[in-house]
C-alpha cells in the first residue's frame, strides 16, 4: 500500500499551506464581519437607505463565498485524507483513482485560492467585460479573432462562470470583426486583466491555396463591469450616438429594426457598441457602462487622478505590441512574452485552458516583475 502512503504525505505536507491560506484569506476576520453586517441587516430601519442596504448584502454574498470556497478545500482536504487511511485500514486498492483524483483537486485548489490572495484591486472581484477586435489582415485576423472569441467563453466555462455577448459583428467571410462579452463570476476581472493586448497567431492559413504560413494579429481588451454604484460624469455633448440594425449573433429582434447602439467618446475616441438587448433603451444602458467600464479600466492603468486627463492613445494591433503569440507551424507553442511562460499543448489552450498563463502573470506582477 506504498501508493497510498505516498499520497497521505502528499496532503500531510499541504496542511501548513492550508493554515496559512486561513490567516492569508482572513477567515476568521470575515466570519467575525459576515455577523455584524447580518446583525445589521435585520435591524430597524435598515431598508430605509435602499442604496447602502443593497451594498451590505452585496459584501455578505461576497464574504459567503469567500468562505465557502475555503472550507470546501479544507473539507476536500479531509474527506480525501480519511479516505486515504480507511482505504489503507481495508486493504482496499479499488479506490487509489479516487483518492488521486482528490489529491489533485486539493492541490489546483489551493493554488487557485492562494492567487486570489493577490487580487486586492479596487474592481479585482468585478465582472469582467471583453473586447475582441480583428487586426489588419482581412478574413485571417477575423477568423483569429473568432478563435479567441472561443478561447475565453471556454475558460469562462470550465470556471463556472455566465457569458453573455454584448455586441457581435460578425467578419467578411468568416470569424468576426469586433464582439464584445461580459463574462460573469466572481473575479472575472481579477483573473482576466492579465489577458488585455495583442495575441498573434502563426499557422498555415486555412484561407490560402498554396498553404503559406501566415502571421495575424488580435486584441482583447479587458474591463471591469462598474455598477451603478461608482459615479463618472460624461457629458452629453461629448458623445456621439449611433443606430444601426442589428447583425450577428442575436435574438428575434436581430435585423427588424434600429435598436442597436454604437457609442463614440468624443475625448478620448473610444467607441463602444451594444445590440443584443430587446430595445433600442436597453442596449444604449448597457453601451454607457461599457463605456464607464473602460474609461475606468484606462484611469487605474495609467494611474491617472481624473477621468479627463485619458488621452485616448490607441496601440496598433500588430507588431512589437503582442503580448502572447500562438505559434501552430512549425512547431506547437503558446509564449507569454511578459512573463516567459510557455506551453506547448496549443490544442488545451485553445480550449480555454489558460490558468498557468493567469497564474504565472499574477506572480509576476506581485514580485514586482512586471508592471500592470
Amino acid at each position: 500500500m506504498l501508493q497510498f502512503e505516498e499520497l497521505k504525505l502528499e496532503l500531510e505536507n499541504l496542511k501548513p499551506q492550508l493554515d496559512d491560506l486561513y490567516e492569508a484569506m482572513g477567515i476568521a476576520q470575515l466570519g467575525q464581519e459576515q455577523k455584524e453586517l447580518e446583525a445589521q441587516s435585520s435591524g430597524e430601519g435598515f431598508w430605509n437607505d435602499l442604496e447602502n442596504s443593497q451594498k451590505v448584502l452585496q459584501r455578505i454574498s461576497h464574504i459567503k463565498s469567500k468562505i465557502a470556497s475555503y472550507d470546501k478545500l479544507r473539507s476536500a482536504w479531509e474527506d480525501t485524507l480519511t479516505l486515504i487511511e480507511l482505504a489503507e485500514e481495508a486493504q482496499d486498492e479499488s479506490v487509489y483513482d479516487e483518492a488521486k483524483e482528490g489529491c489533485v483537486y486539493v492541490h489546483q485548489e489551493l493554488e487557485t485560492l492562494r492567487l486570489t490572495t493577490l487580487l486586492n484591486g479596487e474592481y479585482d472581484a468585478n465582472n469582467a467585460i471583453l473586447n475582441f477586435h480583428a487586426g489588419a489582415g482581412g478574413t485571417e485576423a477575423q477568423d483569429w479573432a473568432q478563435m479567441l472569441y472561443r478561447m475565453y467563453t471556454r475558460w469562462a466555462e470550465r470556471h463556472g462562470f455566465k457569458y453573455k455577448v454584448l455586441d457581435y459583428l460578425n467578419g467578411d467571410e468568416a470569424g468576426l470583426k469586433s464582439a464584445s462579452v461580459l463574462i460573469e463570476g466572481e473575479n472575472a476581472y481579477g483573473f482576466l486583466k492579465s489577458e488585455n493586448g495583442v495575441h498573434r497567431l502563426v499557422r498555415v492559413s486555412p484561407f490560402d491555396t498554396s498553404g503559406r504560413r501566415h502571421t495575424s494579429f488580435a486584441s482583447l481588451e479587458v474591463m471591469p463591469e462598474i455598477d451603478d454604484s461608482i459615479e463618472i460624469e460624461i457629458k452629453d455633448e461629448d458623445l456621439k450616438v449611433d443606430t444601426y440594425r442589428s447583425g450577428g449573433a442575436g435574438g428575434q429582434h436581430v435585423n427588424k429594426t434600429e435598436s442597436a447602439i454604437r457609442i463614440t467618446h468624443l475625448p478620448t475616441g473610444i467607441i463602444v457598441a451594444c445590440q443584443n438587448e430587446r430595445s433600442q433603451h436597453q442596449n444604449r444602458e448597457v453601451a454607457m457602462k461599457m463605456l464607464k467600464s473602460k474609461l475606468v479600466e484606462i484611469k487605474e492603468r495609467e494611474h491617472l487622478d481624473k477621468i479627463e486627463d485619458i488621452k485616448g492613445d490607441q496601440k496598433d494591433i500588430g507588431w512589437g505590441n503582442q503580448i502572447r503569440s500562438y505559434v501552430f507551424m512549425p512547431y506547437t507553442l503558446v509564449k507569454d512574452h511578459r512573463t516567459g511562460f510557455e506551453n506547448g499543448n496549443i490544442g488545451a489552450v485553445m480550449d480555454g485552458d489558460l490558468d498557468d498563463f493567469i497564474n504565472a502573470y499574477l506572480k509576476a506582477v506581485s514580485l514586482g516583475e512586471i508592471q500592470r
